[in-house]
């Protein structure tokens, strides 16, 4: 059994990846930013833990987080604007890497972003600035000295997970449900000894086990 902190744990990834962990065995707790939001994190299964990324400090955060396994990171503005991206996906990333790390919480799972997500869409000013906020994280995370896996999943949809991926350091662009990126996480979870590498991921043809197991 491994205990699971999820910053980010209201969201449609975290939400999906309690259920699975709590499913397997395991021990997840959810932080979340408002309280109505505590009843569907302990519906799946986690132990929600109520406190704002934008409004803690790395003491508070670490305090939550001690005694945890794993540290997962599935917090995201959501197209909430450039301050609210700036202070979620970069800032709150940055927070929860040094609270992980005082904490003495070594492995840290990132939900990132593929490269090329949106490219051949209209530029805009928030886009951009939310892809350059997730670059930055991911050099952030992969300075650090935590055991750390950074995921890149490509357009995220609600279709219902197949369980079929293609994950690796540099495959196609495409799209993937938020089923099988709750599913791939949980299966690194359950792999401690992956660590440092980043993994782009998409809907494909291999089972997620299989892809965890090379």
């Amino acid at each position: 059994m491994a205990k699971v902190f999820i910053v980010g744990g209201a969201g449609k990834i975290a939400i999906r990846l309690s259920k699975i962990l709590a499913e397997r065995g395991h021990a997840p707790s959810a932080l979340h930013r408002k309280p109505e939001q505590a009843a569907t994190i302990t519906a799946q299964g986690a132990a929600p833990v109520l406190g704002d990324l934008t409004k803690l400090t790395v003491d508070e955060l670490a305090g939550k987080i001690a005694g945890s396994d794993v540290v997962v990171f599935s917090a995201g503005a959501g197209g909430a604007g450039l301050e609210v991206t700036n202070a979620i996906d970069g800032k709150g990333l940055e927070l929860a890497v040094d609270a992980a790390q005082k904490a003495g919480v070594k492995r840290f799972l990132l939900v990132s972003v593929f490269p090329d997500a949106l490219r051949d869409d209209e530029r805009n000013t928030g886009f951009e600035n939310y892809i350059r906020v997730k670059k930055q994280s991911d050099v952030y995370l992969a300075a650090s000295a935590l055991d750390w896996v950074i995921v890149r999943p490509g357009t995220l949809t609600d279709d219902t997970g197949t369980g079929l991926i293609s994950a690796g350091a540099a495959i196609p662009y495409g799209e993937v449900t938020r089923d099988d990126v709750a599913a791939f996480l949980a299966e690194l979870v359950d792999h401690p000894a992956t660590n440092n590498v980043i993994l782009e991921l998409t809907s494909g043809s291999t089972p997620i086990q299989a892809v965890m197991l090379r």
